[in-house]
C-alpha cells in the first residue's frame, strides 16, 4: 500500500478548474490587498489583486491578439522579475502553455526548446536573450514574435520584436473591440489543459519537455493552503527561478493562499532586499542556506578573540535549545536566561541581517545538510526542507512548523501517495504528477506505469509518515569491494563541516577507494587568506597553496570521522576554478551534473589512483 495523508484529503478534492479561475477567485476575495512587490528606481513599487489583474488581462487581449491559441506554446525566456509572473499568468489566462527557458541557456539549447514545444511567441528579458532566439530564427518557422521586457539596444527586426507595451497597446485595443475575449478564452481553460512545459536541464544529453497542465498546479497551491502554515497576512521574498518548477509552485501557492510577494531574482541585491521588505518566509536552494552559514562563521573565525567565543558560546547553548525544541519542549530556568542573553548578542543581530520577522525558510531543488538546518535552528530560525521534482509540480513533501524533523523532508502533500520499491526506489502518486515528457511516450512509460505511479530515481525510507531521501539511484557509487556508498549525503556533511567549500564530488564507482573533487567559495576563501597572511593572492594561486590544501585536509580528516571506513575520502584535488551553470557544471538549480564533471576531470581523476 502506499502511504498519503488522509485527514486533509477533502481540503484537496474540490478545487478550481485552472490556474486563471484560481487567480480570479484570489482577486475577488482580495481585490485592495497587496498582490505583489518589485524594485523600481530607488524604491520598490507595488500591486493589488485588482491592479494585477488588469495587467494581466490587456497581456492576454495581446496574446490573442498575435493569434495565441488553445495549449500553444509561449516561452518565457527571463530571469526572476514581475514581468515574468504577469507574462505567465497571461499566458495562463487564456490557456496557452509556459514554455520555461533559463537565461543561463546556450543559444543551441534555446532553439532545440523553442523548436521541441513549436513555441509561438517568445518573452524575452533583454537584448542578449532576444538575440539567443534570432540567431536561430530560420530553424524556428512557428515563431511569429518576440516581445521583449527590456528593450534597451534591441534591434527590432523588422516589427519581429516587440517591446513589452506594444504588447499592452494591441491588448487594450483588443479589449476595446471584445471586452469579453479574455473571458471566453479563460472559460474554455480546464483542468487537463496544458499549462506549463519545463524542460528539465539534465545532467546527460536533450533537456526533455515536461507536461504539467492546470489541474498539477491548482493542486500545488490548494494542498499547501491544506497544511495551514501559510497565511494572508504572510509576505514572501522571492529570487528563485521561476523557470524552475519550485518557482512556480510558489507563484500558484500564493494565488491560492494570498500573501503579497516581493519579487527580485537580482542576488546581488538579497542583504538588502531582505532588510527592505522584511519577509515572514523564503524559499530557497540549500546553497543559499549554506552560504549564509559559511558566511557568518568564517567572519567570526577571522575576527577571533572575544567575539569568537562569545559566538561559540551562544550557538553551544543554541544547540542545546534546538534539541529540547525538536522534541516539543522549551527551555526553563538557567537555560532559558542563557539562551535571552545569547540572542540578544549574537543570534539577533543574524536575524537583523534577514530582515528580523522570518517565521520559517524553505529548503528545496536539492537536499539540505542536518547541519546547516540544526545551526539555523539554534539561531532560532526554522528551515523546512521539502522534496519533490519537476515531474511531480515541485512540492510533494514538507515539513511543518509544528513538527519539523530534521534530515527529512517531511511528510506528503494531501492528496499525495508514496511507497518505497523494493531496490529502495521512492515511487509518488496523485494530482501533482506529470501527464509525460513531451513527445517522448516511450521515455515517460519508463517512469510512469499505467496505474499512475512515478517513480523517481531518488532512494529514500518512511518513518512514522515522513520521507528521508538518501540519494539519487543512479548516483549510487559501488566500490570494486563491493561495498556500496552514498556520495549525496557525503557531499552534504563535508559543506556543513567546511564554510570555505563551495562543491565536493565524491567519485569511486568500481574504484577500490572514494576520491573527491574540491571546489572553494572565492569570497570564502579571499576573506581566508586575508587573515592568514595570504592576502592579494589570486583565486587560482590560492586553490594550489599548501596552507589551503592544509586547511582542506583538516576538514577532510573530520569528515572522514564521520563516515564508515569504505565511504572515507582517500584523496582529494581542490580545481583552480568553481564549477558553475555558464561551463554545463551545474544544472540552473545548482545541483552538480555528477557525469558530466566526471568525464571532464577524468584525467585529474585517474591520478589519484595511479
Amino acid at each position: 500500500m502506499g502511504l498519503g495523508t488522509t485527514d486533509k484529503a477533502d481540503l484537496v478534492a474540490v478545487r478550481p478548474a485552472s490556474i486563471g479561475r484560481m487567480f480570479l477567485d484570489r482577486v475577488e476575495a482580495t481585490p485592495s490587498r497587496e498582490a505583489y512587490r518589485y524594485p523600481e528606481g530607488a524604491g520598490w513599487s507595488s500591486l493589488t489583486w485588482d491592479e494585477t489583474k488588469d495587467r494581466v488581462w490587456v497581456l492576454a487581449a495581446g496574446l490573442l491578439d498575435l493569434g495565441i491559441e488553445h495549449e500553444q506554446r509561449v516561452a518565457i525566456a527571463s530571469s526572476t522579475r514581475i514581468e515574468w509572473i504577469l507574462a505567465d499568468l497571461a499566458i495562463n489566462v487564456v490557456g496557452a502553455a509556459t514554455t520555461t527557458v533559463y537565461p543561463t541557456t546556450t543559444p543551441e539549447d534555446v532553439a532545440y526548446i523553442l523548436g521541441d514545444s513549436d513555441t509561438r511567441v517568445v518573452f524575452a528579458e533583454n537584448a542578449e536573450q532576444v538575440a539567443k532566439v534570432v540567431e536561430h530564427r530560420e530553424k524556428l518557422p512557428q515563431l511569429s514574435r518576440i516581445v521583449v521586457f527590456d528593450g534597451h539596444g534591441v534591434d527590432r527586426h523588422d516589427g519581429f520584436v516587440l517591446s513589452l507595451t506594444e504588447l499592452e497597446q494591441l491588448g487594450r485595443a483588443a479589449l476595446e473591440a471584445r471586452p469579453d475575449a479574455v473571458d471566453d478564452a479563460l472559460a474554455a481553460v480546464g483542468p487537463e489543459t496544458l499549462a506549463t512545459l519545463i524542460y528539465t536541464s539534465g545532467t546527460t544529453g536533450r533537456p526533455k519537455g515536461v507536461r504539467l497542465v492546470n489541474d498539477n498546479w491548482v493542486y500545488e497551491g490548494v494542498a499547501v493552503d491544506a497544511f495551514k502554515i501559510l497565511s494572508v497576512d504572510d509576505v514572501q521574498y522571492l529570487w528563485l527561478p521561476l523557470s524552475h518548477s519550485f518557482g512556480k509552485a510558489l507563484e500558484a501557492i500564493q494565488l491560492r493562499i494570498g500573501f503579497a510577494t516581493a519579487v527580485d531574482g537580482n542576488l546581488d541585491n538579497i542583504v538588502e532586499g531582505l532588510g527592505a521588505v522584511k519577509p515572514t518566509f523564503m524559499a530557497g536552494a540549500p546553497r543559499i542556506f549554506e552560504k549564509v552559514r559559511a558566511r557568518v562563521i568564517t567572519g567570526v573565525e577571522n575576527e577571533g578573540g572575544a567575539k569568537a567565543k562569545i559566538f561559540a558560546w551562544a550557538f553551544g547553548v543554541g544547540a542545546k535549545v534546538s534539541a529540547l525544541r525538536q522534541q516539543g519542549k522549551e527551555p526553563t530556568g538557567l537555560l532559558k536566561f542563557q539562551y535571552d542573553l545569547a540572542d540578544r548578542l549574537v543570534f539577533h543581530k543574524i536575524k537583523a541581517r534577514l530582515g528580523g520577522n522570518i517565521r520559517f525558510f524553505v529548503s528545496g531543488a536539492a537536499a539540505l545538510s542536518r547541519d546547516v538546518a540544526e545551526w539555523f535552528h539554534a539561531a532560532g530560525m526554522l528551515i523546512l526542507e521539502g522534496y519533490g521534482l519537476t515531474e511531480t509540480s515541485a512540492a510533494s513533501f514538507v515539513n511543518m512548523p509544528y513538527d519539523c524533523r530534521f534530515g527529512t523532508v517531511g511528510p506528503p502533500a494531501p492528496g499525495t501517495q508514496v511507497k518505497i520499491a523494493d531496490d529502495g526506489e521512492i515511487l509518488l502518486k496523485g494530482p501533482g504528477v506529470m501527464r509525460g515528457y513531451h513527445k517522448l511516450p516511450d521515455v515517460t512509460a519508463e517512469v510512469l506505469d499505467a496505474d499512475g505511479w512515478f517513480s523517481t530515481g531518488d532512494i529514500g525510507e518512511v518513518a512514522d509518515g515522513y520521507l528521508r531521501v538518501t540519494d539519487r539511484k543512479k548516483d549510487l557509487i559501488k566500490t570494486s569491494g563491493g561495498k556500496y556508498v552514498a556520495p549525496q549525503e557525503i557531499e552534504i556533511i563535508f559543506k556543513a563541516v567546511s564554510p570555505h567549500a563551495s562543491q565536493i564530488v565524491v567519485h569511486g564507482d568500481t574504484r577500490n577507494y572514494c576520491v573527491a573533487l574540491i571546489t572553494l567559495d572565492p569570497d570564502a576563501l579571499t576573506d581566508w587568506a586575508q587573515h592568514h597572511e595570504l592576502g592579494g593572492r589570486s583565486y587560482e594561486e590560492l586553490t594550489q597553496a599548501p596552507e589551503v590544501r592544509a586547511l582542506v585536509q583538516g576538514q577532510i580528516d573530520q569528515l572522514n570521522g564521520r563516515l564508515e571506513r569504505w565511504e572515507t575520502i582517500k584523496k582529494f584535488e581542490i580545481l583552480s576554478h568553481d564549477l558553475t551553470i555558464e561551463s554545463g557544471d551545474l544544472t540552473p538549480s545548482l545541483k552538480v551534473k555528477r557525469k558530466a564533471v566526471e568525464k571532464k576531470y577524468m584525467d585529474i581523476l585517474d591520478g589519484m589512483y595511479a
